[in-house]
């Protein structure tokens, strides 16, 4: 198994107050249980809920963004799985699980409720509340019976979980257009668009006749002057057209407008 850092397979997640997530790429399948709270995604095209007791499945190499949302008085839980591209082809290996077509569905999607999933989840709790060092091989055990389990309960995943192909080219400027208020590195939208991010750059180049960065900027600025015109506070727009820091926004609109944003709808 590989020793490197990197994200954990199974997170247990426990927030006091609303919070968004920073960069809104999926890299791998996650196979999640939210025990209190809420928490709404959304892609391009869906807006996805999730509430205490419900089950769900992220595709992976899909662009969304969540918010957390604890309870009144109470905390945000949930339990995730990343099912991650070597442990499933070490299953796929081991019990010659094949993909035997291609699935196109929701970037997130509900599981249907099962006493299976309910009782597996459970048994994390006590591993994962008592935060114990070294349980590397153990979760690397459970991420594969979470792999059976699925299989078990929602068969039809195969042909999702053991698709190991790649983004393939697809039309950049119709994806870029889609997808510009997503927070993710440039190397994401190179991958996701089907290419290494040299190509991403040139292709971008010819395609809108200037640099990645420059048009992501101006395309979130144009879109944050248009909903604050409409009537949202800057701090309702921010994030939603893919800045990370409302002070780096601020700064970036009275630049390009003269203008700070608070001010625009008095205008």
């Amino acid at each position: 198994m590989s020793t490197k850092t990197e994200k954990p397979k199974i997170l247990y997640s426990c927030y006091y107050s609303r919070s968004r997530e920073g960069e809104h790429f999926i890299p791998e399948h996650v196979f999640s249980y939210q025990i209190s709270g809420e928490m709404i995604a959304s892609d391009n095209k869906n807006t996805f809920y999730s509430k205490p007791g419900d089950f769900r499945f992220s595709r992976r190499n899909n662009l969304a963004k969540f918010t957390k949302i604890p309870p009144e008085g109470g905390e945000f839980k949930t339990i995730s799985l990343f099912l991650d591209q070597e442990i499933l082809r070490e299953v796929s290996k081991e019990y010659n699980l094949k993909s035997d077509k291609k699935v196109d569905s929701d970037a997130m999607f509900s599981l249907a409720p099962n006493p299976l999933y309910k009782s597996f989840m459970e048994s994390l709790l006590s591993y994962l509340e008592v935060e114990e060092k070294n349980n590397e091989t153990l979760f690397h055990l459970k991420i594969k019976e979470a792999i059976h389990l699925l299989l078990k309960v929602n068969p039809e995943l195969k042909d999702i979980l053991f698709d190991f192909n790649e983004p393939g080219k697809i039309d950049l400027e119709a994806f870029m257009n889609k997808n510009f208020h997503f927070n993710v590195q440039m190397q994401r939208f190179a991958y996701l668009t089907g290419r290494s991010l040299a190509t991403f750059k040139r292709d971008f180049q010819k395609v809108f006749s200037e640099t990645p960065g420059k048009w992501l900027l101006n395309k979130r600025l144009q879109e944050a002057y248009y909903l604050i015109k409409e009537g949202k506070s800057p701090s309702e727009v921010y994030i939603g057209v893919g800045f990370e820091d409302l002070s780096h926004f601020s700064f970036s609109f009275k630049k390009k407008f003269g203008i700070v944003p608070s001010s625009l709808k008095h205008s």
